[in-house]
């Protein structure tokens, strides 16, 4: 096997690793939601839902989705859940499409090149 060969399986594997995290913030409500959580403090339910198109129960089912790909976290804080988002996931998915990218560009080198020789 080559290198090229194996680090595209290894790419391959990567990507397939951060499949679900890529899938949940393909829904534009959730990638709302990462939005609102990225800019600071957790926040509860009725927090993320003001100003949303959906019910406060599509925010929660929203959020769940979120927590069972790692993306956000919940703390009871009294009566209520903060929700957090926990950058440590998105960090992961981002090297995988950084490695996508400087894959995709290493590739194009090489086309540039074979044409320009």
């Amino acid at each position: 096997m080559s290198a090229r060969s194996r680090s595209g399986e290894l790419l391959a594997r990567r990507l397939r690793a951060h499949a679900p995290v890529f899938a949940a913030l393909g829904d534009e409500t959730r990638l709302a939601l990462v939005g609102k959580l990225s800019a600071g403090p957790s926040l509860s339910i009725s927090q993320l839902a003001a100003g949303a198109a959906v019910t406060r129960q599509a925010i929660t089912k929203h959020l769940r989705v979120l927590e069972e790909v790692g993306l956000v976290e919940a703390a009871r804080h009294g009566r209520e859940s903060l929700y957090a988002l926990r950058p440590e996931a998105l960090a992961g998915a981002r090297r995988s499409l950084d490695a996508l990218s400087q894959q995709w560009a290493d590739a194009l080198g090489r086309l540039k090149a074979f044409v320009e020789d």
